[in-house]
């Protein structure tokens, strides 16, 4: 917030207080009620000297409007004081200081209230009680209340988490056991551990209760796997029963989980981490011999887009022999950015835009249903019957795979077309074949048969490397395998199914800020996705838009997308009967942020359409369509008379009451803004 009024307001009360000290009046009601407003103005003054004095101050248009007021009134008691004479009708003075006390009065309250406000805490800043009770009522959903609370009591690292899940267990108060619970599965689902540069650990690999790397997975009697270490700690301090399944546990041996080891070891190999060799040291040591003083804790796909606010859930079943559960995922862009519906004569099925860390199933969290004779069996000896049944079925998959890549490789051309559909039908929903498919090797032969001449060898293989993509180790190894151009030429010369799944995977390799980067760097993608954004399917449009949108992301990538003239497109796309217009006021939300985005989006006509917009769009559509006006008003003076012309005023005053949070802000400043424009306006032309 800017200063300067509340400064001049100050100045203004010194004045005038100084000046009623050094003048006498001598008619009482004048002066009783001159002592009114003396007595409310040094009420106030403190208050004011203490936003001035604030490091940062509040951010206020409203107390800016508010001081500006009052010091208009100040300086009339002001002059008012100073032409009094004995000789004024008497009268006329009562009544003036009686107008001019309701004034000070009113401007008090009304900069009291602001300050009252802006002191309290904000629905970013509620009390932890209250972040507690959101936190409980919405167990099912992902909320920043619980990121608040782990922020407020100081989790910052893993450890800390694990103590206080100890902690809260011997307070036996349901409510914060509840809470606890609810973080640790919230930092499973929304959290992801880096244990070296550009590596993060797959939320499968975690343990459920300290969120660690698990070094030594054990199972306990509930069939739950943990790390040792974590588990041991819990065990050892008396608490008998599971940490996830809150089961009392029959027993409190461990048994090893060599399948998950295993799977662990062979992730490390494929990223070239090497553990030290005491593999009985817990995550933190291990940590801290990777070179990081802990392992770091990040946000999973959740971007920094509070100008656009873009979250989205979705719902995907899981199954392959464990029991049917179901696992919230959260999305990297808006809600309007629906997950793909990929189908194809042979089959319909539906691929997450993005694949949160909470979205993958295995044997870390879920236990095989059991035959009948493990059933009968006690509960230490059905583990290991568990454990080693899981690793027959790994080694299984793991032939059967390698057959798969080896086809793609050296395989006559049906034989090749063959192992892509088969690899696209084996990952449509297994999140244990993409993982073991991609680290097999399918990745780079899977990229050559992009320039094959067949149109279903093509489709089949991009298809598969879409779906290769949605594991987060996957998206770095399609990449760095070279990716970008063969998925640019299949957005050049492929069919239209071919090209709506190409933008898919770029969309879904955007994701990660390091890919934007590279696909960005690449300009020849980005011309491709705007071609396929102005003249593909309406499936394709979409496609496009979700990868331009991840794309714009990164800041030097705004540039480049205007030049490639999609502003063209997106301003076309305004038109509501084309049902893009989320979609396209996002994007375009994102590209005004740059001075060349903003001149394309005047110059393509945008402004009617986005008054229009604002007028009668969607929520979300209303709250970007203003954010794209504040930032061509802010910018320009030409543009903010160009917006003035179109009528945005009363949509706006409307958007203002009655629209998202966000929505109001966006409204009100930019109403703010007109005002503060007229004002000026109005100055320049009395001086």
């Amino acid at each position: 917030m800017d200063p300067v009024p509340v400064r001049c307001l100050l100045n203004s009360i010194s004045r005038y207080l100084h000046l009623v000290a050094c003048h006498t009046i001598r008619y009482n009601p004048v002066q009783t009620r001159i002592g009114n407003v003396v007595h409310l103005l040094k009420l106030l003054k403190p208050f004011l000297d203490e936003v001035v004095d604030c490091k940062t101050p509040p951010d206020g248009d409203c107390l800016n409007s508010a001081c500006e007021d009052l010091d208009s009134v100040v300086n009339q008691a002001r002059e008012f004081l100073e032409d009094w004479s004995p000789k004024l009708s008497k009268l006329f003075g009562v009544f003036h200081c009686e107008l001019l006390l309701e004034k000070v009065q009113t401007c008090s309250l009304k900069i009291t209230g602001i300050l009252l406000q802006l002191s309290q805490p904000s629905a970013q800043e509620k009390t932890l009680t209250e972040h507690m009770n959101n936190a409980l009522q919405n167990q099912a959903d992902d909320n920043d209340d619980l990121d608040s609370i782990i922020q407020m009591i100081g989790l910052v690292s893993n450890q800390d988490l694990l103590k206080e899940s100890i902690a809260v267990e011997k307070e036996q108060m349901d409510q914060l056991i509840d809470l606890v619970s609810c973080i640790r599965e919230h930092m499973l689902k929304t959290e992801f551990l880096e244990v070296a540069k550009g590596v993060s650990t797959p939320p499968y690999f975690r343990c459920p209760l300290s969120t660690e790397l698990m070094v030594d997975p054990v199972i306990v009697a509930s069939g739950r796997t943990f790390d040792r270490t974590s588990i041991k700690k819990w065990l050892d301090n008396g608490l008998a029963f599971c940490p996830r399944t809150r089961q009392v546990l029959s027993h409190q041996k461990l048994i090893p989980n060599y399948t998950v080891k295993a799977m662990i070891e062979s992730w490390l190999e494929a990223n070239n981490i090497t553990l030290p060799a005491n593999s009985g040291a817990d995550a933190s040591s291990i940590a801290n011999n990777m070179g990081s003083n802990d392992f770091n804790r990040t946000e999973s796909f959740r971007f920094s887009l509070r100008s656009s606010s873009f979250t989205s859930r979705s719902s995907v079943e899981a199954g392959n022999g464990f029991e049917k559960v179901k696992i919230n995922v959260l999305a990297s862009v808006s809600k309007d950015f629906e997950i793909f519906e990929l189908s194809s004569q042979e089959q319909s099925y539906t691929h997450s835009r993005s694949e949160s860390v909470c979205s993958v199933v295995s044997s870390v969290d879920y236990v095989p249903s059991l035959t009948s004779e493990t059933q009968s069996l006690p509960m230490n000896q059905q583990s290991y019957s568990e454990a080693s049944t899981n690793e027959c079925s790994v080694q299984t998959m793991m032939t059967s795979h390698t057959k798969l890549v080896e086809d793609l490789k050296n395989g006559s051309n049906k034989e090749k077309t063959d192992a892509a559909a088969e690899i696209r039908r084996l990952t449509i929903n297994s999140v244990e074949n993409r993982v073991h498919i991609g680290r097999c090797g399918a990745i780079t032969p899977l990229l050559s048969l992009l320039y094959s001449e067949e149109k279903l060898t093509q489709e089949q293989a991009v298809t598969a490397l879409l779906n290769l993509s949605i594991n987060e180790v996957n998206k770095a190894m399609i990449v760095e395998a070279g990716a970008i151009e063969p998925l640019v030429h299949v957005l050049n010369t492929g069919n239209d199914r071919t090209k709506e799944n190409s933008a898919a995977t770029l969309f879904s390799l955007s994701v990660v800020q390091v890919n934007r980067e590279r696909i960005g760097q690449c300009n020849a993608a980005i011309q491709a996705l705007v071609s396929l954004l102005g003249k593909g399917t309406l499936r394709g449009k979409k496609d496009a838009a979700s990868a331009l949108f991840n794309l714009s992301i990164t800041h030097e990538n705004k540039a480049r997308i205007v030049q490639a003239k999609a502003v063209k497109y997106l301003v076309e796309m305004l038109d509501p009967g084309l049902e893009m217009v989320d979609k396209a006021v996002a994007l375009l939300a994102n590209l005004s942020g740059v001075g060349e985005g903003r001149q394309e989006i005047v110059r393509e006509g945008g402004v009617p359409l986005l008054v229009e917009t604002v007028d009668s769009g969607s929520g979300r559509g209303k709250e970007n369509a203003a954010s794209v006006l504040l930032q061509l008003c802010l910018n320009s003076p030409k543009f903010c008379t160009l917006v003035l012309q179109e009528g945005a005023i009363p949509p706006l005053v409307a958007l203002s009451q009655s629209g998202t949070q966000r929505a109001k802000e966006k409204a009100q400043q930019l109403l703010s803004h007109f005002r503060n424009q007229r004002d000026a306006r109005m100055k320049k032309g009395r001086s």
